[in-house]
């Protein structure tokens, strides 16, 4: 289900009251964040961001008062903490961590068991700790990492589901708004959590013939709520995961004077009937050399002199050369950028994703106020 959705959302009331993320690209897919009070999915493979998501899922709550705790099935305490440093996080005092690790026993060969098998007691015993550190904390957001563990436990599917129910009732008790990590790894992934989770957000990582990897999530389920559909871009950058929503070209329709608006060309303006329409897109195509570069400088250079302010997004030719081959032209770029009306940004096409090249585009129209876009590619 897809509806519009504002940058600036109403908080919602009542039960579809929603648990904010901490990732704002995010909440805005989620119109909101996650539902509170339910058991949601996160799945993708090793190196997609699920770690980075849920700390940042609970740091978000410890902000807005609420207690949070990560229960590890994987990685250690230190593993943990040592992460959120990456990203310039203390966490020590903002989220428990709950180590789910096997005992030193379970890798003693005399302590196995000859007639009864070791998961059955493994999974029991580790589903019953997971329920004394949350009656011990009752905490009001719950990351469990990982799925994969507890389903290797089960060794079966029917075992596995009714463990994730149990799950679910038990954390219903409390009122915890609980996300559940599925590094998807084992031979048989079971989905029967799809059916029990009251939404399920999958990560992607694509590794592209050339250029960096590529992140991407998407919603596939999200119960008695609106969420933005398909795929959206994503990056783990410093300081954490950036989320770049799609864009749907029905949020953004508006009405246009329809007035020309000139490219300081006198003759260009008179074959186009006076000049590009305002609020269109205008592609310039061309060999190299036919001067597709100077019509865009002429465009950016008459809209600073309406006093309007521009941008301009540089993708092969490097920054510092185009600088000096305009000033060559008489295009003082250097002049209008440090007058604050015109907007440069260098862009590296193998490093940048189609979804954050718009989100960064429109992040500048709006916090610029640009009214003249131009791209040199």
């Amino acid at each position: 289900m897809e509806t519009a959705i504002d940058c600036e959302m109403t908080k919602p009331t009542g039960a579809q009251r929603r648990a904010a993320t901490g990732i704002a690209g995010l909440d805005n897919v989620l119109a909101g964040g996650v539902t509170r009070n339910r058991l949601h999915l996160l799945e993708g493979s090793p190196g997609t961001g699920k770690t980075t998501i849920a700390l940042q899922f609970l740091m978000q709550g410890a902000r807005e008062g609420e207690a949070g705790i990560y229960v590890s099935l994987a990685e250690t305490e230190e593993e943990l903490r040592d992460g959120a440093r990456s990203h310039g996080w203390e966490i020590s005092d903002l989220i428990d961590i709950f180590e789910l690790l096997p005992p030193e026993s379970a890798l003693d060969p005399e302590q196995h068991q000859s007639l009864l098998y070791s998961s059955d007691l493994e999974l029991g015993e580790t589903i019953q700790r997971l329920f004394q550190a949350i009656e011990r904390l009752k905490p009001k957001r719950v990351v469990v990492d990982s799925l994969s563990e507890i389903r290797l436990l089960a060794q079966s599917s029917l075992r596995y589901r009714r463990q994730i129910l149990a799950l679910k009732h038990y954390f219903a008790r409390y009122r915890s708004t609980v996300i559940l990590l599925d590094d998807l790894t084992t031979d048989n992934v079971d989905r029967a959590v799809h059916s029990a989770a009251h939404s399920v957000i999958h990560l992607d990582q694509l590794a592209p013939l050339y250029g960096g990897e590529r992140r991407r999530l998407r919603v596939v389920k999200c119960r008695g709520q609106s969420f933005r559909s398909g795929y959206h871009d994503f990056t783990i950058v410093g300081g954490g995961v950036q989320v770049f929503p799609r864009l749907i070209a029905a949020e953004h329709r508006t009405s246009v004077s329809g007035n020309q608006v000139s490219s300081g060309i006198a003759q260009m303006d008179a074959l186009l009937g006076g000049g590009i329409a305002a609020g269109s897109s205008t592609l310039v195509l061309g060999p190299a050399g036919s001067g597709k570069t100077l019509l865009v400088l002429h465009h950016i250079t008459a809209a600073v002199a309406r006093g309007e302010r521009a941008a301009l997004f540089v993708f092969d030719e490097e920054l510092g050369l185009l600088l000096t081959r305009a000033r060559g032209m008489g295009f003082d770029l250097e002049g209008m950028r440090d007058a604050g009306k015109l907007f440069i940004e260098q862009m590296d096409a193998a490093e940048l994703s189609p979804g954050e090249f718009a989100y960064r585009v429109c992040q500048c129209v709006d916090r610029e106020q640009i009214l003249t876009v131009g791209s040199i590619a």
